[in-house]
């Protein structure tokens, strides 16, 4: 399985913002160091061509010249600089080659991406780029080039907030199914409609937010199977649902969130659709537990995949 990651590309925010950047670079060593046969790679930027796919020439100009106005950086949350576009670039590039992997063998991961309150033409809410639509519309593109029938995408958007940027994106796009399960009092407060959205009260729990899950799963899938079975699905496995999140407002445990994630795994594993995961947002209030819920993440999308193989020992034990 390939594992990406764009974390050598963190950024020096001023002290006290709240993005836990450091949270990146610790998840790909904790990774590296439980599955060290699973090198994790660093992906390629991508280029101004493959961002122009979703996003506008002239916001693509603003981020890379270093023009964005006060207001506009304020909204995305960082301050200018070449090294954040350079990360933006790159959070994009392994989410593109994730997806590329992922339709190879089944399944592939990013300890990043999930970026999904860009929109066409600004940034918002940590997000620079839009990656996951993005790797979308290009493994689209690819596949237009080899094949007659359209690609069809499925996003599957786990974490806390609404995909916004997403749900813009692709409306009334038939080829494009989102799914996203958020709370529904928290950011943004103005949500754009997707698919299928599902809002959930403050505080909802496992039992409930696995329910709502499973139902929401399979609502989705009958949707798209009037027009055609998805060929790859984008996961952005939020750790911010969980209780101890200083953004979330949902109760998830630990094991809550590990069985949501065995539940997407298994339904994409019964359909048969390969899969992109992406890490999306996680803001706990003790970053290493952050980190363990995605490392939980990354292990769960392994067992899913080569759990029959000799290989799994590795993966369920680690070293």
């Amino acid at each position: 399985m390939k594992i990406y990651s764009n974390s050598r590309w963190s950024l020096d925010l001023p002290a006290g913002h709240r993005f836990p950047m450091p949270k990146y670079e610790r998840l790909r060593e904790r990774v590296e160091a439980r599955w060290p046969q699973w090198p994790v790679i660093e992906a390629p930027p991508a280029s101004d061509g493959e961002l122009a796919l979703v996003h506008t020439p002239a916001y693509i100009a603003r981020v890379r010249d270093g023009t964005l106005s006060a207001a506009e950086q304020r909204e995305i949350g960082f301050p200018w600089s070449p090294r954040m576009v350079e990360r933006s670039r790159r959070s994009v590039g392994a989410t593109i080659a994730a997806a590329r992997a992922a339709l190879a063998e089944g399944v592939a991961v990013h300890l990043a991406g999930g970026t999904h309150h860009a929109s066409a033409d600004k940034g918002s809410g940590y997000c620079v780029f839009n990656d996951c639509a993005v790797a979308a519309r290009l493994m689209q593109a690819e596949h237009a080039r080899r094949r007659r029938d359209a690609l069809r995408i499925w996003v599957i958007d786990l974490d806390v907030h609404q995909g916004n940027g997403t749900a813009e994106i692709f409306q009334g796009d038939p080829t494009v199914h989102t799914l996203s399960l958020h709370g529904a009092r928290n950011f943004p407060f103005r949500k754009v409609a997707g698919d299928v959205d599902v809002d959930l009260p403050d505080g909802t729990g496992d039992a409930d937010y696995l329910a709502a899950l499973d139902a929401a799963l399979l609502q989705s899938w009958a949707a798209q199977a009037q027009q055609g079975a998805p060929g790859l699905a984008f996961y952005l496995a939020g750790a911010d649902p969980h209780e101890g999140d200083r953004l979330g407002r949902l109760k998830l445990s630990a094991e809550g969130l590990a069985e949501r994630d065995r539940r997407v795994f298994a339904a994409l594993q019964a359909w048969r659709v390969p899969v992109a995961v992406t890490m999306a947002g996680g803001y706990g209030h003790d970053i290493d537990v952050t980190v363990e819920l995605q490392v939980g993440t990354v292990g769960l999308a392994l067992t899913a995949w080569w759990g029959g193989s000799d290989r799994a020992a590795h993966v369920q034990t680690g070293p």
